[in-house]
Protein backbone atom coordinates (compact mmCIF):
# COMPACT_ATOMS: atom_id res chain seq x y z
CA UNK A 1 0.00 0.00 0.00
CA UNK A 2 1.43 3.07 -0.82
CA UNK A 3 2.22 6.26 1.52
CA UNK A 4 0.24 9.38 1.15
CA UNK A 5 1.02 12.54 3.79
CA UNK A 6 -1.22 15.44 3.84
CA UNK A 7 0.26 18.51 5.64
CA UNK A 8 -2.44 21.15 6.64
CA UNK A 9 -2.15 24.15 8.30
CA UNK A 10 -5.38 24.81 10.41
CA UNK A 11 -6.72 28.36 11.36
CA UNK A 12 -6.81 29.80 7.98
CA UNK A 13 -8.14 32.56 7.85
CA UNK A 14 -7.58 33.92 11.41
CA UNK A 15 -5.10 36.80 10.55
CA UNK A 16 -2.77 37.63 8.00
CA UNK A 17 0.26 36.39 9.60
CA UNK A 18 -1.02 33.12 9.20
CA UNK A 19 -1.90 33.23 5.62
CA UNK A 20 1.17 34.75 4.87
CA UNK A 21 2.54 31.48 6.38
CA UNK A 22 -0.04 29.55 4.19
CA UNK A 23 1.29 31.05 1.38
CA UNK A 24 5.35 30.54 1.97
CA UNK A 25 4.86 26.98 3.15
CA UNK A 26 2.66 26.09 0.28
CA UNK A 27 4.20 27.11 -2.46
CA UNK A 28 8.12 27.31 -1.02
CA UNK A 29 7.73 24.09 1.38
CA UNK A 30 5.71 21.13 1.74
CA UNK A 31 2.05 22.46 2.90
CA UNK A 32 -0.45 20.84 0.68
CA UNK A 33 -3.70 21.91 2.57
CA UNK A 34 -5.04 24.75 4.85
CA UNK A 35 -8.63 24.91 6.52
CA UNK A 36 -10.21 28.00 6.59
CA UNK A 37 -12.06 30.08 9.19
CA UNK A 38 -14.87 31.54 7.79
CA UNK A 39 -15.85 34.00 10.27
CA UNK A 40 -12.62 35.10 11.36
CA UNK A 41 -11.24 38.64 10.57
CA UNK A 42 -8.84 38.24 7.85
CA UNK A 43 -10.91 35.26 5.97
CA UNK A 44 -11.40 37.15 3.12
CA UNK A 45 -7.56 37.63 2.40
CA UNK A 46 -7.60 33.92 3.14
CA UNK A 47 -9.83 33.30 0.17
CA UNK A 48 -7.97 35.67 -2.42
CA UNK A 49 -4.58 34.10 -1.67
CA UNK A 50 -6.42 30.16 -1.71
CA UNK A 51 -8.04 30.75 -5.33
CA UNK A 52 -4.19 31.52 -6.65
CA UNK A 53 -3.54 28.57 -5.49
CA UNK A 54 -5.28 26.06 -7.01
CA UNK A 55 -3.12 23.00 -6.05
CA UNK A 56 -3.91 24.01 -2.19
CA UNK A 57 -6.38 21.97 -1.08
CA UNK A 58 -9.01 24.42 1.13
CA UNK A 59 -11.52 22.76 3.74
CA UNK A 60 -13.88 24.24 6.49
CA UNK A 61 -12.47 24.53 9.92
CA UNK A 62 -15.65 24.39 11.98
CA UNK A 63 -15.57 26.71 14.67
CA UNK A 64 -17.90 26.61 17.64
CA UNK A 65 -15.49 27.03 20.43
CA UNK A 66 -12.61 29.67 20.64
CA UNK A 67 -13.70 32.20 17.67
CA UNK A 68 -16.27 34.52 15.77
CA UNK A 69 -19.68 32.85 14.78
CA UNK A 70 -20.65 33.44 11.11
CA UNK A 71 -24.02 34.47 12.37
CA UNK A 72 -24.81 37.36 14.29
CA UNK A 73 -24.40 36.59 17.72
CA UNK A 74 -28.37 37.98 19.22
CA UNK A 75 -29.28 34.47 16.65
CA UNK A 76 -27.31 32.19 19.16
CA UNK A 77 -27.43 33.56 21.91
CA UNK A 78 -26.85 29.83 23.77
CA UNK A 79 -23.74 29.13 22.41
CA UNK A 80 -21.81 32.70 22.58
CA UNK A 81 -20.13 34.35 25.55
CA UNK A 82 -21.12 38.10 26.40
CA UNK A 83 -18.42 39.43 24.21
CA UNK A 84 -20.37 37.77 20.90
CA UNK A 85 -17.65 35.15 20.74
CA UNK A 86 -17.80 31.26 21.16
CA UNK A 87 -16.09 30.48 25.03
CA UNK A 88 -13.06 29.00 25.30
CA UNK A 89 -14.07 26.20 27.07
CA UNK A 90 -14.71 23.38 25.01
CA UNK A 91 -16.32 20.63 27.13
CA UNK A 92 -18.63 23.25 28.58
CA UNK A 93 -19.64 24.13 25.84
CA UNK A 94 -19.92 20.58 24.80
CA UNK A 95 -22.27 19.68 27.12
CA UNK A 96 -24.53 23.00 26.36
CA UNK A 97 -24.85 21.45 22.86
CA UNK A 98 -25.37 18.07 24.28
CA UNK A 99 -27.93 18.85 26.79
CA UNK A 100 -29.73 22.23 25.36
CA UNK A 101 -32.59 21.61 22.66
CA UNK A 102 -32.40 25.42 22.06
CA UNK A 103 -28.40 25.38 21.71
CA UNK A 104 -28.85 22.20 19.19
CA UNK A 105 -30.94 24.72 17.06
CA UNK A 106 -28.58 27.48 17.05
CA UNK A 107 -25.49 25.28 16.36
CA UNK A 108 -27.15 23.74 13.63
CA UNK A 109 -28.28 26.87 12.36
CA UNK A 110 -24.31 28.87 12.58
CA UNK A 111 -22.88 25.47 11.38
CA UNK A 112 -24.76 26.10 7.91
CA UNK A 113 -24.01 29.52 7.60
CA UNK A 114 -20.51 27.78 7.85
CA UNK A 115 -20.81 25.52 5.28
CA UNK A 116 -22.87 28.17 3.13
CA UNK A 117 -20.56 31.06 3.63
CA UNK A 118 -17.69 28.50 2.53
CA UNK A 119 -19.34 27.54 -0.20
CA UNK A 120 -19.96 31.18 -1.43
CA UNK A 121 -16.06 31.24 -1.44
CA UNK A 122 -15.93 28.98 -5.13
CA UNK A 123 -13.47 27.13 -3.47
CA UNK A 124 -13.67 23.49 -4.13
CA UNK A 125 -14.21 21.73 -0.68
CA UNK A 126 -11.50 19.24 0.01
CA UNK A 127 -12.03 18.63 3.60
CA UNK A 128 -14.16 18.92 7.00
CA UNK A 129 -12.27 19.35 10.09
CA UNK A 130 -13.29 21.55 13.39
CA UNK A 131 -11.34 24.10 15.72
CA UNK A 132 -9.83 21.87 18.62
CA UNK A 133 -11.33 19.02 16.59
CA UNK A 134 -14.72 19.82 18.11
CA UNK A 135 -16.11 18.21 14.73
CA UNK A 136 -15.87 14.94 16.45
CA UNK A 137 -19.01 16.00 19.25
CA UNK A 138 -21.97 13.41 18.60
CA UNK A 139 -23.94 16.29 17.59
CA UNK A 140 -21.61 18.21 15.04
CA UNK A 141 -20.42 14.70 14.21
CA UNK A 142 -24.51 13.83 12.99
CA UNK A 143 -24.92 17.06 10.87
CA UNK A 144 -21.55 15.97 9.27
CA UNK A 145 -22.98 12.79 7.93
CA UNK A 146 -26.81 14.22 7.73
CA UNK A 147 -25.70 17.03 4.94
CA UNK A 148 -22.77 15.51 3.14
CA UNK A 149 -24.22 14.95 0.01
CA UNK A 150 -25.83 18.48 0.43
CA UNK A 151 -22.43 20.25 0.70
CA UNK A 152 -20.25 17.58 -1.23
CA UNK A 153 -18.48 17.14 1.72
CA UNK A 154 -16.13 13.60 0.79
CA UNK A 155 -13.84 14.28 3.76
CA UNK A 156 -12.95 14.50 7.57
CA UNK A 157 -10.19 14.35 9.17
CA UNK A 158 -10.26 11.89 11.94
CA UNK A 159 -7.96 13.46 14.82
CA UNK A 160 -6.81 10.04 16.55
CA UNK A 161 -3.18 8.43 15.98
CA UNK A 162 -2.44 4.74 15.50
CA UNK A 163 0.26 5.72 18.52
CA UNK A 164 -1.84 6.35 21.82
CA UNK A 165 0.18 7.74 24.48
CA UNK A 166 1.11 5.45 27.44
CA UNK A 167 -0.49 7.83 30.26
CA UNK A 168 -4.13 8.08 28.79
CA UNK A 169 -6.43 10.89 30.26
CA UNK A 170 -10.02 11.38 30.63
CA UNK A 171 -9.70 14.17 28.01
CA UNK A 172 -7.47 11.62 25.85
CA UNK A 173 -9.90 8.63 26.23
CA UNK A 174 -12.87 10.54 25.42
CA UNK A 175 -11.13 11.64 22.41
CA UNK A 176 -10.06 8.37 20.87
CA UNK A 177 -13.60 7.00 21.41
CA UNK A 178 -15.46 9.78 19.89
CA UNK A 179 -12.95 9.31 16.78
CA UNK A 180 -13.50 5.61 16.51
CA UNK A 181 -17.08 6.52 16.25
CA UNK A 182 -16.67 9.22 13.46
CA UNK A 183 -14.11 7.03 11.41
CA UNK A 184 -16.92 4.36 11.56
CA UNK A 185 -20.03 6.49 10.79
CA UNK A 186 -17.41 7.85 7.22
CA UNK A 187 -16.72 4.22 6.33
CA UNK A 188 -20.39 3.88 6.50
CA UNK A 189 -21.57 7.11 4.53
CA UNK A 190 -18.24 6.37 1.99
CA UNK A 191 -16.63 9.58 3.50
CA UNK A 192 -12.73 9.90 3.02
CA UNK A 193 -10.36 10.15 6.56
CA UNK A 194 -7.03 9.83 7.13
CA UNK A 195 -5.62 6.35 8.69
CA UNK A 196 -3.25 8.08 11.00
CA UNK A 197 -2.42 11.55 11.81
CA UNK A 198 0.40 13.74 13.86
CA UNK A 199 0.45 16.37 15.74
CA UNK A 200 -2.38 16.12 18.58
CA UNK A 201 1.00 15.65 21.52
CA UNK A 202 2.65 18.41 19.89
CA UNK A 203 0.26 20.94 18.84
CA UNK A 204 1.56 24.77 18.18
CA UNK A 205 4.75 23.06 18.21
CA UNK A 206 5.37 21.09 15.18
CA UNK A 207 8.64 22.60 14.77
CA UNK A 208 11.87 20.35 12.63
CA UNK A 209 12.31 18.18 14.81
CA UNK A 210 8.64 16.89 15.66
CA UNK A 211 7.50 16.76 11.72
CA UNK A 212 11.39 15.00 10.81
CA UNK A 213 10.31 12.47 13.17
CA UNK A 214 6.78 12.05 12.12
CA UNK A 215 7.90 11.64 8.64
CA UNK A 216 10.30 8.85 9.90
CA UNK A 217 7.24 6.99 11.32
CA UNK A 218 4.89 7.21 8.34
CA UNK A 219 3.43 3.65 7.80
CA UNK A 220 1.05 2.69 4.59
CA UNK A 221 -2.14 4.71 3.85
CA UNK A 222 -3.14 8.43 4.33
CA UNK A 223 -1.39 10.36 7.42
CA UNK A 224 -2.02 13.90 7.83
CA UNK A 225 0.36 16.28 9.47
CA UNK A 226 -1.87 19.09 10.82
CA UNK A 227 0.12 22.12 12.64
CA UNK A 228 -0.42 26.32 13.04
CA UNK A 229 2.32 28.19 11.49
CA UNK A 230 2.25 31.89 11.69
CA UNK A 231 4.72 34.29 9.53
CA UNK A 232 5.83 36.09 12.77
CA UNK A 233 6.85 35.43 16.32
CA UNK A 234 3.72 36.25 18.53
CA UNK A 235 2.86 39.58 20.18
CA UNK A 236 -0.02 40.38 23.10
CA UNK A 237 -3.08 40.87 21.18
CA UNK A 238 -2.56 38.09 18.59
CA UNK A 239 -5.61 35.59 18.73
CA UNK A 240 -3.57 32.39 19.12
CA UNK A 241 -1.73 31.47 22.09
CA UNK A 242 1.38 32.72 23.69
CA UNK A 243 3.01 29.84 23.50
CA UNK A 244 2.57 28.25 20.14
CA UNK A 245 5.70 28.68 18.38
CA UNK A 246 3.65 29.14 15.04
CA UNK A 247 7.33 31.08 13.25
CA UNK A 248 9.28 27.76 14.32
CA UNK A 249 6.35 25.52 12.65
CA UNK A 250 6.48 27.90 9.74
CA UNK A 251 10.11 27.04 9.41
CA UNK A 252 9.58 23.78 9.44
CA UNK A 253 7.48 23.53 6.88
CA UNK A 254 10.46 25.11 4.79
CA UNK A 255 12.71 22.65 5.77
CA UNK A 256 15.15 21.75 2.83
CA UNK A 257 15.55 18.43 4.70
CA UNK A 258 12.03 17.38 3.74
CA UNK A 259 11.50 16.85 0.69
CA UNK A 260 14.64 14.03 0.18
CA UNK A 261 13.49 12.45 3.30
CA UNK A 262 9.57 11.85 1.93
CA UNK A 263 11.45 10.67 -1.74
CA UNK A 264 13.65 8.11 0.31
CA UNK A 265 10.73 6.50 2.13
CA UNK A 266 8.31 6.80 -0.79
CA UNK A 267 6.06 8.91 0.78
CA UNK A 268 3.70 11.19 -1.79
CA UNK A 269 2.29 14.17 -0.61
CA UNK A 270 -1.07 15.27 -1.22
CA UNK A 271 -4.63 16.17 -0.64
CA UNK A 272 -7.68 14.98 0.93
CA UNK A 273 -9.31 15.28 -2.75
CA UNK A 274 -5.90 13.72 -4.48
CA UNK A 275 -5.02 10.88 -1.95
CA UNK A 276 -9.00 10.17 -1.86
CA UNK A 277 -8.69 9.85 -5.96
CA UNK A 278 -5.71 7.82 -6.41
Amino acid sequence: MPKRLIVTADDFGLDEAVNDAVERAHRHGILTCASLMVGEPAAADAVARARAMPRLGVGLHLTFVDGRPTLPPERIPALVAPDGRFPSDPVRQGLRIFFSPAARRQLAAEMRAQLDAFRRTGLALDHVNGHHHFHIHPVIRGLILRWAPEYAIRAVRVPASRRPPPARSLEAWSNDWQSGRLRRRLARAGIAANDDIFGLAESGHMTIAPIRDAVARIGDGVSEIYCHPVARAWRPGDPWPEDYDGLGEMQALLDPELPPRLAERGIELATFATARSR
